[in-house]
């Protein structure tokens, strides 16, 4: 018979200290979107011009002898018909009838993140676009130029055809882009009359540099890199709520010991606990109510819950930074060969999108049930009903805790996976699509009750702290406390949840806070 020998118990070890929650790659998305910002520039080096000159060469040639998809032959259903033979009508014909997106536009940074994935892209070499077109574009991105796309039309499996179409049509002179007023918001104005402003020429278009402009996942996965950075913030945000909620009623430490999360060895639960313990040592505070062995699961469980986020955030952000770095597109041109396949479909980016909505709904969950703590007299050390100085009177809190509500309702309501409501389209051409957009589309929205919901707890938290005559901690404590009127008497609370969630947001964004 076979034994086995228990596994050595690991040894104990220092608090981790918190750390950007993106495990072996711990900055990939955060480098991809540092490059997107404005100010930040592209250029060709002479290798880049050599992958790409000599990958439209062996386009050139191949398409002597062989049919090549969008060149020589029609898109999507329509390949067994011949293509234009002038190829800047072909590439203008690919773009016009893919210009039928909808509603709201996508915000404009994640606009210009979009456009630079397809130039990263574009420099692999395997798409064989033509340099001047590559040049071009680069030359209005570096100068700011960000065309205006509606985030609505996408099925993400040819790649996100209808969005990037108008961002292409926009790179053209065509449709709308955005421009910055004198007071430093966006406008949106004629593509044309932006690029006069600026002093650039339009683009224009081959059948196979639209292709490949057209044929990525940048959109859906430009909007997913936005979302998890926020996703990211929102985590910590929560961790470091919880913290403080733990110290304001002097729950016990031993949820949030270090010893406890280690035998249990998920690394993003030690990562959320130190922060959450660190939160809590910062303000312990005697409410003199005796407190249960064991609190809700709301604030026992947290370094549960905010690890498990952590964690799954960690491999979600491989993925998308991996997306990133590779070729969305078809047909590729690899080693002098074409290949026709479906590098286009967003498949990965979907399924971390579903993640994401997953994991802010865990986060925005926890919130929630923390700010029915803070508020009910039967968990919070003995404070008044809705942290109000005069039940009856007045009712403090409760309406912000209604509304919390109902954002958690309506992320529950919109966090149905879209990789589960496709129909086959396209003449059965596209009969399995992710919808990427879609689901990253409803994540940001979701991701903007979420913030609602912490802002709620927070304010909560800060009102906590007036009825209990707390000093707060240095940080983000102090600076909401020093604003703060206190809540002795009813009033409009909407603006206030709106500006502190923005608030929030803002600091757990903050490199020093990342």
């Amino acid at each position: 018979m076979t034994t086995l020998a228990p596994s050595p118990s690991p040894s104990p070890s220092p608090p981790l200290t918190p750390s950007p929650p993106f495990g072996s790659r711990p900055t990939a998305v955060a480098d991809l979107l540092r490059t997107a910002r404005w100010g930040t520039t592209l250029s060709l080096g002479p290798e880049d011009r050599r992958r790409m000159e000599t990958s439209r060469a062996s386009l050139t040639a191949l398409a002597a002898r062989r049919p090549v998809y969008g060149l020589t032959r029609g898109f999507g259903p329509l390949v067994d018909y011949e293509a234009d033979q002038d190829p800047h009508v072909q590439g203008t014909g690919l773009l016009d009838h893919l210009t039928a997106g909808q509603g709201p536009a996508l915000p404009p940074e994640v606009t210009r993140t979009m456009v630079l994935l397809r130039l990263r892209g574009m420099l692999l070499g395997h798409s064989a676009v033509a340099v001047e077109v590559w040049e071009a574009l680069a030359a209005q991105w570096n100068a700011g130029f960000t065309p205006v796309v509606p985030q609505d039309g996408s099925l993400s499996a040819s790649g996100d055809l209808v969005p990037l179409a108008h961002a292409a049509q926009a790179a053209a002179g065509r449709g709308a882009a955005w421009q910055r007023t004198a007071g430093g918001d966006w406008e949106q104005v004629p593509a044309e009359r932006a690029l006069r402003d600026l002093g650039l020429p339009a683009v224009r278009w081959d059948a196979r540099s639209a292709l490949a402009f057209a044929n990525g996942t940048s959109a859906s996965l430009a909007r997913a890199l936005h979302n998890h950075a926020r996703l990211d913030a929102l985590t910590r945000a929560v961790a470091v709520g919880s913290g403080h909620l733990a110290g304001l009623l002097g729950s016990s430490p031993e949820p949030y010991d270090d010893r406890l999360s280690a035998v249990r060895r998920h690394p993003g639960q030690r990562r959320a606990a130190a922060v959450i313990r660190e939160a809590r040592d910062a303000v312990v505070h005697d409410t003199g109510a005796a407190r249960r062995l064991q609190e809700p699961y709301s604030l026992r469980c947290a370094p549960q819950v905010v690890g498990a986020v952590l964690d799954q955030l960690s491999f979600q952000g491989a993925v998308l930074a991996t997306e990133g770095e590779g070729t969305t597109d078809n047909p590729v041109f690899v080693d002098g060969d074409v290949l026709h396949g479906g590098n286009f479909h967003a498949a990965p980016v979907a399924l971390a999108g579903e993640q994401h909505m997953l994991c802010l709904h865990q986060l925005a969950y926890l919130a929630e049930r923390q700010l029915h703590l803070v508020l009910d007299p039967q968990h919070n050390g003995g404070l008044p009903p809705m942290l109000t100085p005069a039940p009856g009177r007045q009712s403090g809190l409760a309406g912000v805790q209604i509304a919390a509500g109902s954002h958690l309702g309506a992320i529950r309501q919109h966090g149905y996976p879209a990789s589960f409501t496709p129909v086959p389209t396209n003449l059965g051409n596209q009969d399995h699509v992710p919808l990427a957009l879609n689901g990253a589309n409803a994540v940001s929205g979701a991701l903007d009750r979420a913030w609602w919901i912490v802002a709620s707890l927070y304010m909560a938290l800060t009102q906590y702290a007036h009825l209990g005559d707390v000093t707060p901690p240095a940080g983000i404590w102090a600076e909401l406390a020093a604003d703060w009127i206190p809540l002795d008497r009813d009033r409009p609370l909407a603006d206030e949840v709106a500006d502190t969630a923005r608030r929030v947001e803002r600091h757990f964004t903050t490199p020093r806070e990342r």
